[in-house]
């Protein structure tokens, strides 16, 4: 038995997003009268049982013409993506394998879904990073960058000293809210300077001699447990990418090892009642 919920009325729907949170929320907007929605129906079945830690949500477009509007629904079936609110993406067309790439790419991976995100109110951004513009200054051929992006076996090493440069570029402009780095005890970052929105990846004099927006001091207990630390959110409301100078490492290594960075935070654009509502009322005006 698949866990799709059929929604019935525009304000049960903003009520399901609200209710999800950081969970992903898949919807499909339908319609009966559609072929390719039918056809397509057995499958958004089989894939709310593959993906049990997404919610799914069918809405019929008919029953629902203010919130459909609102959404910028033009043709059925189409298939949004949502997470805290927030408009991820969508996919249109009656086409398993699309709609299915879709909600994998979005899906996170199993550990960070089970456990929900560790700061209450704030998603992993993971998903939201742009790995193919994302870039490390002396890093070693052997560990890169990559590899500290996802919490796996592999781990970002430094090559010929102890110093970092990491640069972080989002698809889209983020709100970051806390940042987790996840390292040794004895080769971990140490004393760390943030900067964003810089025009490309800054070297290592202007890292050194530029004001940061905001510099951090890891204790040895912060990157061994991986602990997120809050950044100054208000001068983090508007990101589009995030560099980070790693300055040294706990102990004066001559490298320094990071397993894993991840970033918490929101996205700009969320679906809110307020658009919602102007629609309602657009709709009464013409009646």
């Amino acid at each position: 038995m698949g866990a799709v919920r059929v929604i019935n009325d525009d304000g049960q729907f903003y009520e399901e997003l609200a209710n999800a949170g950081t969970k992903l929320v898949v919807v499909d907007f339908t319609a009966t009268w559609c072929g390719p929605c039918q056809r397509i129906a057995p499958v958004f079945e089989q894939l709310s049982v593959k993906y049990p830690n997404a919610a799914f949500l069918k809405l019929d477009v008919d029953k629902c013409a203010e919130t459909a509007a609102v959404q910028g629904v033009s043709a059925m079936p189409t298939f949004i993506f949502y997470r805290n609110q927030a408009k991820l993406g969508l996919c249109q067309g009656a086409d398993p394998v699309g709609l299915e790439s879709k909600i994998q790419q979005f899906y996170g991976n199993k550990d960070t879904e089970d456990s929900g995100s560790p700061v209450s109110g704030h998603m992993d951004l993971a998903a939201f990073i742009t790995e193919a513009h994302c870039e490390c200054l002396n890093e070693s051929d052997e560990h890169n960058f990559l590899q500290c992006l996802t919490a796996g076996d592999g781990y970002l090493e430094s090559d010929c000293d102890e110093q970092l440069i990491l640069s972080i570029v989002f698809t889209q402009t983020v709100k970051l809210h806390s940042i987790k780095i996840k390292a040794p005890k004895d080769k971990g970052p140490k004393n760390i300077k943030l900067f964003i929105n810089q025009p490309r990846t800054i070297d290592f004099d202007m890292a050194d001699s530029n004001t940061s927006i905001q510099d951090l001091t890891l204790s040895p207990k912060d990157i061994e447990e991986g602990n997120p630390i809050a950044l100054r959110y208000v001068k983090f409301q508007n990101v589009q990418n995030l560099q980070i100078f790693v300055k040294d490492n706990q102990t004066g290594s001559e490298t320094t090892r990071i397993d894993n960075v991840a970033v918490f935070g929101s996205l700009i654009s969320t679906t809110n009642m307020g658009e919602f509502k102007r629609v309602l009322g657009k709709k009464g005006e013409s009646h």
